[in-house]
């Protein structure tokens, strides 16, 4: 078993402000019909979960709650100006058949590009077409290069079949590559990815695709396009700056920590920790890498520890230490990503917790390989209380006036079940829409393994938010721990 966290661990984490921490649940009759409505949503699920967890039918009125609120929801949704053009979008590709094709073939263009360009590549590569003693073929080969390189896949498909009409005439001369020449040329005339990428062409001229194309476009960038890289881009430099912080305030924790010891310091800090393959346990879905970890040196209470000559090639030394670890902390840059990565921390922590306890296992950090010991691996539990004394997420987003109880993906999750569509639809049209149509998603969300996560979103926001600390309360928590003795 690991060694007991010390006194300034345990102090930094009882006393660090949670400014995250979520206030208590409204009661449900709390809820007036002006209430915000997603939270009148996760009230509504929540309540029932519970109730369901002491053995209790859900009350109706929980149900009328949902229903309710969740039309509501919809309805904000649809709104022209101000609604969710991804909602709006949704609603569209579900009403209209034409949409529906279109984002189909959408989904997989990319695959078909690149076997059309392979097929174009088989005959038409510029190496190949160095090689033909016919200028007419040369050039007719380059043409349809050309065409691939650009997606102009109706252009292509036409000079395809032109070229393979002419092929006698044309591809004749060639007379060792004719045959396999003529094949490749009726091959690609014929694609099937290259007649799916005619049709979604063909498709975008539809009125209610235009429409559809411009609410994903209100959305956000393109997924490829040059808007979307930076943002991504922007996105990793924030996430590597909030990780930076947490590990200076981790390496603080350190250095007072490592103050009370002699000799060799028995504790350090690693970052970007990854799993081995060699961890048995299952790893789907799991996490797979820890932003900052704390460890102590597994033999930091021993008399070698203290022997100042022990410390002499430090760089072999740490080379062949062993270590616990103490305190593994993630680093968001955001509140919401912390509830959303929950369930795969949950599920990295049961992975380090299959390690075999006489195994050491070599993980990979930024600062070389570290050896830790597999009976500090398995002692590792996702229980509340064990949680909190070796888990934080460090984060330095401010702290929302009035927190989101309902995620974004559990939001969308209800937003794009088939009777919240068909409920959108309905209004859509402008017909008559009854919430009560709703009711048959309220059984399936407290009943169907497909929305156990919908289902239970609020107590992973809670817990999430419970283990979210501030860099910089971090940073005072451990000052102010460090008035206190230290044990070690």
């Amino acid at each position: 078993m690991p060694p007991p966290a010390p006194f300034l661990i345990d102090e930094s984490l009882r006393i660090v402000e949670r400014r995250y921490r979520l206030p208590p649940l409204a009661d449900p009759s709390a809820c007036s019909p002006q209430a915000d409505p997603p939270t009148a949503i996760a009230v509504a699920i929540e309540q029932a979960r519970r109730q369901m967890e002491r053995g209790e039918a859900p009350d109706a009125a929980l149900e009328r709650l949902f229903i309710e609120a969740l039309a509501r929801t919809i309805r904000q949704a649809l709104r022209e100006e101000c609604g969710d053009p991804a909602f709006q979008a949704m609603v569209l590709r579900h009403r209209a058949v034409q949409v529906r094709e279109y984002a189909s073939l959408s989904a997989h263009a990319d695959r078909d590009r690149r076997q059309v360009l392979a097929a174009v590549d088989r005959i038409a590569h510029p190496a190949k077409q160095r090689r033909m003693a016919s200028d007419t073929l040369r050039k007719a080969l380059g043409r349809l290069h050309a065409l691939a390189s650009c997606a102009a896949w109706p252009e292509l498909h036409d000079a395809a079949q032109d070229l393979f009409g002419r092929s006698e005439a044309v591809i004749g001369p060639e007379a060792e590559s004719g045959p396999a020449l003529r094949r490749g040329v009726a091959e690609l005339a014929g694609h099937p990815a290259l007649a799916r990428l005619l049709r979604l062409d063909a498709l975008a001229a539809d009125d209610l695709v235009r429409r559809y194309r411009g609410l994903w476009r209100r959305n956000g960038p393109a997924s490829g396009s040059a808007t979307a890289i930076a943002q991504g881009t922007a996105s990793q430099r924030r996430g590597a700056a909030v990780e930076a912080a947490a590990a200076q305030a981790f390496e603080a924790l350190a250095r007072r920590l490592n103050g009370a010891g002699a000799g060799r310091a028995p504790y350090r800090v690693v970052t970007s920790m990854r799993v081995p393959g060699s961890m048995p346990g299952r790893a789907e879905r799991a996490k797979s890498e820890w932003d900052v970890v704390l460890l102590r040196r597994a033999d930091a209470g021993t008399d070698a520890a203290a022997d100042p000559d022990a410390g002499m090639d430090a760089h072999a030394d740490a080379a062949e230490a062993q270590w616990d670890v103490c305190l593994l902390a993630e680093a968001k840059a955001s509140v919401d990503a912390a509830a959303t990565d929950l369930p795969r921390l949950l599920r990295g922590l049961r992975l380090l917790a299959c390690a075999d306890e006489d195994t050491v296992y070599p993980f990979q950090t930024r600062q070389g390989t570290v050896r830790l010991l597999g009976a500090s691996l398995a002692a590792l539990k996702t229980d509340a209380d064990s949680l909190a004394r070796s888990v934080l997420y460090c984060c330095d987003a401010p702290a929302e006036a009035e927190p989101r109880l309902l995620g974004a993906a559990g939001r969308m999750q209800l937003l794009s079940a088939r009777a919240s569509l068909e409920f959108a639809g309905a209004l859509a049209d402008g017909g008559q829409a009854d919430p009560r149509d709703l009711s048959p998603l309220w059984g399936r969300l407290l009943t169907a393994a497909e929305w156990k996560g919908v289902l239970h979103q609020y107590p992973m926001l809670r817990q999430a938010r419970e283990l979210m600390v501030h860099i910089d309360d971090w940073s005072a928590a451990i000052e102010g721990a460090a008035a206190g003795p230290v044990v070690c």
